[in-house]
């Protein structure tokens, strides 16, 4: 059981939310159809996370091994700045992208659901598996999220940084005053 103080102070330090997208975006099925296109389902609950992450100023991308006009269309509809797809070294990505955020590695959080995430969530500050990550993966992770990849793992994710950060109450108030 990791220390919940321990993630909450690593959490405090994120300026950049990096993900996986299959089997953390999404429940990591994929449905491909004969033109040769692919569709993907993802929750609009770790959509609107994410939106709140970047209302607080922090930044998010995208580290895929696969490559979808589908992942690019939900990246931008929803501000995500950095996305890399296609890769198969996510190394070299997550090097480069950390340049352009402008950020360190103990400024970055990743989360992953399988065993190709283990050295970028090793590199980053606070490591977080999705609960259905592989048993290697969920091992190298600081947390596990309650929720599966793409049933709001995400957005768990979102308000736990928010959270560490004392962001969430400022965000929720346009919500919850009248």
């Amino acid at each position: 059981m990791p220390d919940f103080n321990d993630v909450e102070r690593r959490a405090a330090r994120v300026r950049l939310l990096l993900l996986d997208c299959d089997g953390v975006l999404t429940d990591g099925r994929i449905t491909l159809h004969a033109d040769g296109d692919e569709q993907k389902s993802f929750h609009t609950r770790d959509g609107h996370g994410l939106v709140l992450l970047h209302r607080a100023g922090l930044q998010s991308g995208i580290i895929s091994g696969r490559t979808s006009s589908v992942v690019v269309r939900r990246a931008s509809d929803l501000g995500i700045a950095h996305v890399r797809q296609g890769t198969h070294n996510k190394i070299v990505e997550y090097a480069e992208v950390l340049a352009a955020a402008g950020v360190s590695e103990r400024e970055t959080a990743y989360v992953g659901d399988d065993v190709t995430d283990i050295p970028l969530m090793r590199r980053s500050e606070l490591a977080i598996a999705v609960a259905d990550a592989t048993a290697e993966t969920r091992a190298a992770a600081h947390y596990v999220t309650e929720l599966p990849g793409g049933f709001g793992a995400v957005r768990e994710v979102c308000e736990l940084l928010l959270k560490a950060q004392g962001r969430w109450a400022e965000l929720m108030r346009r919500y919850t005053e009248d």
